[in-house]
């Protein structure tokens, strides 16, 4: 079972590749068969191929994550965080989310859950 520290190392990296939009280093974090359910309630995404295409929509943002509070448990995690994305011009967004994680035993996602929805997207 992964150590609580190497959870949170693997979910550290993750907020950070995506705030990069680093899309083949976020699809690397995800084990062979992982899957991605990015809002709840929408399509889930199955395998790294489909992970990695789901996240090709980051590819080149310019964004800031941060986590607000993280627990990790078992081989699971939950975490509030803030997506904060410039979309130029001095114009910002942020989105509000809850992600649920699980982990197989190296540390890599199994599956991932965002809870978020219109409401929890301000423009600031």
């Amino acid at each position: 079972m992964p150590s609580a520290e190497l959870i949170a190392q693997t979910i550290n990296r993750y907020l950070e590749f995506v705030g990069e939009g680093r899309v083949d280093d976020i699809a690397e974090l995800y084990a062979d068969d992982a899957t991605v359910e990015d809002p709840v309630g929408g399509e889930v995404h199955i395998g790294r191929q489909a992970i990695r295409g789901f996240y090709a929509n980051v590819a080149g943002v310019k964004a800031v994550a941060d986590v607000v509070t993280l627990r990790a448990l078992g081989h699971e995690a939950a975490f509030y965080w803030n997506l904060t994305i410039d979309l130029g011009e001095g114009g910002k967004m942020r989105i509000d989310i809850i992600s649920v994680m699980t982990f197989d035993d190296g540390a890599k996602i199994a599956s991932m859950k965002a809870y978020w929805g219109p409401e929890n997207v301000t423009q600031l």
